[in-house]
């Protein structure tokens, strides 16, 4: 009976792997990982490993860029960016204020969550706007002065299944 519940536990992982990978949550915080945070400083270093004695392979230049968190170590966090790069960064340098990047270029920033709404701005690609409410299929953000809702699959820096209230 027991690896009937094993092959059957197995398989409910092997099925559905969101599951277990919502689970899992970082040995320092107990927060999700990966998760989405911001830059807070308007320089970062990004270092090789979690700690002063590494290397800095290169620095964030942009205050609230958003950055994926992969990992915890102590006070490191292991970030990426939305073009994949990453590495290890100290947490005081990183804000729970979530932003997104315009993943596209031109994105109409609409008055209500429909297409046909009218349209508050068009947004060029790589536009970093603070992050609100999140539905199924729209985000919405606001960015000098603006705010609507942009289709969320034209956004970096939320998850495709996320949803904010």
């Amino acid at each position: 009976m027991t690896s009937h519940l094993a092959r059957a536990f197995l398989c409910v992982l092997l099925l559905a792997p969101g599951i277990a990978a919502a689970q899992e949550r970082g040995p320092e915080t107990n927060l999700p990982i990966p998760r989405f945070v911001s830059i807070r400083a308007g320089e970062a270093n990004v270092r090789r490993g979690p700690s002063l004695t590494h290397r800095i392979d290169w620095v964030f230049t942009r205050k609230d860029m958003p950055v994926e968190i992969t990992a915890e170590h102590g006070h490191w966090r292991r970030v990426r960016d939305r073009e994949g790069a990453g590495g290890w960064i100290h947490y005081s340098l990183l804000s729970g204020v979530r932003t997104v990047i315009v993943d596209r270029d031109m994105v109409a920033l609409h008055a209500r969550r429909d297409p046909e709404s009218p349209v508050v701005a068009q947004l060029e690609l790589g536009v970093i706007a603070r992050l609100g409410d999140c539905g199924p299929a729209w985000c919405r953000i606001s960015v000098a002065g603006y705010k609507g809702w942009a289709e969320k699959a034209a956004l970096w820096g939320v998850r495709p299944d996320e949803i904010l209230d």
